[in-house]
């Protein structure tokens, strides 16, 4: 298990340039809300974070994790539990460009909980669903088609685009022959 930490200071690790270290530290990462639903990783989330010193000062950074998510399924409501995969990299040199500048260090202080928060946000697909194939609810009833069966079905509806006729009232016309005399 690793050490509980929202920053970190790379200051500590008194690397000199080329060497690395690899560390495993608990990251608290707050909940995120995505298409109306909140999903909550757990408190600490532990995290592998690789800390490379380049050549001529800076860091080479590479946050990974997985991280266990609970929420809702997008198409069926249902309790939705996936696993999301961060792999993110960062490179931050002193007075090198914007591409060279991580906006998670200041000085020598990486911004962990934030960096790792941001990756986990990345990482997330477009919808979170209880497994690959959930057909989701009965746009007509609501109905869970997971567990409707093949017998669900409703009839078709009417096109609206025929409504008009359906109110047409035709006059009977009289029979030939029976006349009043």
């Amino acid at each position: 298990m690793g050490a509980r930490t929202d920053t970190f200071d790379l200051a500590t690790l008194d690397l000199s340039s080329g060497e690395a270290r690899r560390l495993t530290l608990e990251v608290p990462l707050s909940a995120i809300d995505l298409g109306g639903e909140r999903y909550t990783p757990p408190a600490q989330t532990p995290v592998t974070l690789d800390v490379s010193r380049m050549i001529g000062g800076g860091y080479a950074l590479r946050l990974r994790a997985n991280v266990p998510l609970a929420g809702r399924c997008m198409r069926c409501l249902e309790p939705a539990a996936p696993e999301i995969e961060i792999d993110a990299r960062e490179v931050d040199v002193p007075g090198g460009d914007e591409e060279l500048t991580s906006p998670y260090v200041d000085e020598q202080t990486l911004e962990l909980a934030a960096w790792a928060h941001d990756a986990l946000v990345l990482a997330l697909p477009a919808q979170i669903v209880c497994r690959e194939d959930c057909a989701g609810l009965c746009p007509e009833c609501g109905v869970d088609l997971n567990n409707a069966g093949p017998e669900h079905h409703h009839d078709p509806r009417p096109d609206p685009r025929w409504a008009a006729l359906r109110e047409l009232r035709f006059e009977e016309e009289p029979q030939a022959g029976s006349g009043s005399g």
